[in-house]
């Protein structure tokens, strides 16, 4: 990542007229546990090596300046004056950043910032959150403070939610400025309590973006998440002590599906099920039983295509072409849905070969040249900060 670090300071130089300072965070994939961050459940994600870089230096004029290097783009803002304000533009995610932080009373000066990055767009792994995070990490250094893990998270969380208008978890935020390197993080989205995983040496992690691209801030992202809402609140006041749809039982929604919509039933029935297929992931993974890790993923995957309703074809293509293949142990939808990418857990010694069968009978299919990464588990923004990277 060192090159393109080097490449956004020497933009931001030629952008700006000044030398600033460089902090980096990656993207992630979800390797199980979908849409049960947002009631408190459990996820499985780990970090991958695409990343934003921004590069901060100060202003005098008190004037916040984002420069996009993919966009070619400016925005610019008054810092004292800086309201909640989204424009439907890509600037709305670092400016969130900014006011999330003025929130907590965090002192800023004006400042020119630079992002740029290599995360696939409208993909499910994260974008938003790797440039939030980035934002952050860089304003944290600006401003002269250190925030923790979960202060991190939750700032980026917060500006992802009441800025931008996107009704996300802390999943994304929280494994993009924790994680660590080698290592799958299930995480208590209620708690942040966590647990850092090996996975086993002898797999892979394949990603295969299918080109259908997705939005989370507008649409069927946020009806569903509407649909789930409703739902929980019906168990909610019929069953006391649930808390949150992750303290629910198939027992008690059960018992209150004649009082919600069949939709709310069928998105709370995916949620308290993937709950339990992510403690079961845990376990298979302590015992490296890949088989019924594939298992499970195969499970999620259903789950989410027919209860969540959230697949596509090309997505549920793109599955049933990986478990035909002979050394892949599963494969599912991974982010919020309607498109992106799958997660693929794959033979080390095939994932070449899987790729390219993968590739070639998709394009076949749907004339769609599939993007395909195999990839390991990567440090986050802050353990890229302790080790020497971009912070």
């Amino acid at each position: 990542m060192k090159v393109e670090e080097e490449q956004a300071l020497q933009v931001h130089q030629q952008q700006f007229g000044q030398q600033g300072h460089a902090s980096a965070a990656p993207a992630r994939v979800n390797l199980i546990g979908e849409h049960t961050d947002y009631t408190g459940g459990f996820v499985m994600p780990m970090a991958i090596g695409f990343h934003t870089i921004a590069v901060i230096s100060p202003r005098q004029d008190g004037r916040a300046i984002f420069y996009s290097a993919n966009y070619k783009e400016e925005a610019s803002f008054e810092v004292a004056s800086l309201k909640a304000a989204p424009r439907d533009h890509w600037s709305d995610y670092p400016a969130g950043v900014l006011w999330a932080l003025q929130q907590e009373s965090i002192s800023l000066g004006g400042f020119s910032m630079t992002l740029a990055g290599d995360v696939p767009l409208g993909a499910g792994l994260s974008s938003s959150a790797s440039v939030e995070v980035a934002t952050a990490m860089a304003l944290q250094h600006h401003a002269g403070v250190k925030l923790p893990l979960e202060k991190l998270a939750t700032l980026c969380r917060r500006a992802e939610n009441d800025y931008v208008g996107a009704k996300c978890g802390i999943m994304d935020q929280f494994v993009v400025a924790g994680a660590v390197a080698h290592r799958a993080m299930l995480l208590d989205c209620r708690s942040l309590a966590f647990d850092l995983l090996p996975l086993p040496e002898q797999i892979r992690v394949v990603i295969c973006n299918s080109m259908v691209k997705h939005a989370v801030a507008t649409g069927e992202y946020g009806d569903r998440r509407d649909e789930v809402e409703a739902g929980q609140a019906v168990i909610q006041r019929e069953r006391p002590g649930v808390n949150l749809l992750r303290d629910a039982t198939l027992e008690d929604l059960e018992a209150c599906k004649n009082m919600m919509s069949a939709s709310s039933f069928m998105r709370c029935r995916h949620i308290i099920t993937e709950n339990q297929r992510v403690t079961a992931a845990r376990e298979a993974l302590l015992q490296e039983d890949m088989k019924r890790f594939g298992t499970l993923m195969i499970e999620a995957h259903k789950s989410m295509r027919d209860d969540f309703q959230a697949s596509c074809a090309e997505i549920d293509l793109l599955v049933e072409i990986a478990m035909q293949q002979p050394d892949c142990f599963g494969s599912r939808i991974t982010g919020g849905g309607f498109g992106g990418c799958t997660v693929n857990i794959v033979r080390a010694e095939s994932a070449e070969q899987f790729v390219a069968t993968l590739q070639e009978q998709y394009a076949a299919k749907t004339g769609i040249a599939a993007q395909c990464f195999v990839t390991a588990p990567s440090d986050g923004a802050l353990a890229l900060a302790v080790d020497g990277g971009a912070e």
